[in-house]
């Protein structure tokens, strides 16, 4: 390739960049005001289909020709957003998308806070892909622990490294953000024997990572064993918060452990932030459905539907919030969509 041509696709490359992040908030700003008017109906699949249906009609208009890396499920499982669909507009820089309509859907259902629409976008080939392993360990924490921790070590030599990267040497000084599963029972002994502090979440471990890593939040650490594709999108917000994330896949079964065999992945492997998402220009989305730690959810207030979001760029280090102002007449098209491919049969 000559020097001008080189140029010339550096120049694409990056041009898209100063507008994508805005334009990507649209799409979970769509899916969570799909979404809302399910808030606390105790139906958490016409809830998530909702979701899905907006967020695959507005991401069609993005510039980008991207590739759902993680998605909804294979193709036979998921009729939008699946893995391997292409989206976006076409045009624009390639890229690789992850997405989750809803990070929460039982809270969603029950009304209860910390439901997010999130999605995050890297370059072409920078995202992980865990194949048919659907949970992994994982260990978040901030900044100023990132260097210190290492999961293959004792719990308890993690917390004492936490507590004296926070300057207090005092184990009770850290909190761990950890999901309320049996799977964890173990594990929720050890943190306390180490005398360090638990704070139970039902669902939504995204925003109990992101907590992890950002000042003020009163969480300190997030363990123990949740979604792969999660893990994933906590990588791209980590990489504009700094702090760190390790995982290593926690197959269910033998089908899993031989899926992961032979797309080659080593199950033993404690993965990093970079080994997640490679490369330097990430972004990482979300907008509140129900209110909670994060985010402010959604509301309707006469003529009006208001959303929070957040909006991260690796690149820049860039870490925006996002209250929107949403005319109701021009949103009513998001939850039309829903409407269309339920009747469709599509979600």
């Amino acid at each position: 390739m000559t020097d001008s041509w080189s140029q010339k696709a550096q120049v694409e490359s990056d041009a898209p960049d100063r507008n994508l992040a805005l334009e990507l908030v649209r799409v979970t700003e769509a899916a969570a005001i799909a979404a809302a008017p399910w808030v606390g109906r105790g139906d958490k699949n016409a809830a998530d289909g909702a979701a899905v249906a907006a967020m695959r009609n507005v991401i069609s208009t993005v510039r980008m020709a991207g590739t759902v890396v993680i998605g909804e499920g294979e193709k036979d499982e998921a009729p939008m957003l699946f893995n391997g669909e292409q989206v976006g507009d076409g045009g624009g820089p390639h890229c690789d998308v992850a997405v989750d309509p809803i990070d929460g859907t039982r809270l969603t259902a029950l009304g209860m806070p910390n439901a997010i629409s999130v999605m995050a976008v890297t370059e072409d080939g920078a995202m992980y892909d865990p194949s048919a392993v659907f949970y992994m360990e994982k260990l978040v924490t901030g900044p100023d622990a990132a260097d210190a921790v290492d999961m293959r070590l004792p719990i308890a030599e993690n917390i004492r490294r936490v507590a004296k990267a926070k300057g207090t040497k005092d184990p009770a000084s850290v909190t761990v953000m950890i999901l309320d599963r049996p799977r964890h029972q173990q594990m929720i002994d050890e943190i306390r024997a180490a005398g360090a502090r638990i704070q139970l979440i039902t669902d939504g471990d995204v925003a109990g990572a992101i907590a992890a890593c950002r000042p003020g939040t009163g969480v300190d650490m997030l363990m123990g064993i949740g979604g792969t594709p999660e893990g994933i999108i906590t990588a791209c917000a980590i990489k504009a918060l700094g702090g760190v994330i390790q995982g290593r896949l926690w197959p269910q079964d033998d089908t899993e452990r031989e899926a992961a065999s032979k797309a080659g992945l080593d199950v033993n492997k404690v993965l990093n932030t970079d080994d997640l998402v490679t490369g330097d220009n990430s972004y990482f989305v979300a907008t509140g459905i129900t209110n909670g730690d994060l985010l402010d959810g959604v509301k309707f207030q006469g003529n009006h539907v208001t959303t929070h979001s957040l909006v991260m760029r690796s690149k820049s280090g860039t870490v925006r919030q996002v209250f929107a102002e949403h005319q109701a007449a021009k949103t009513h098209s998001y939850v039309e969509a829903a409407e269309e491919a339920a009747r469709r049969g599509l979600v």
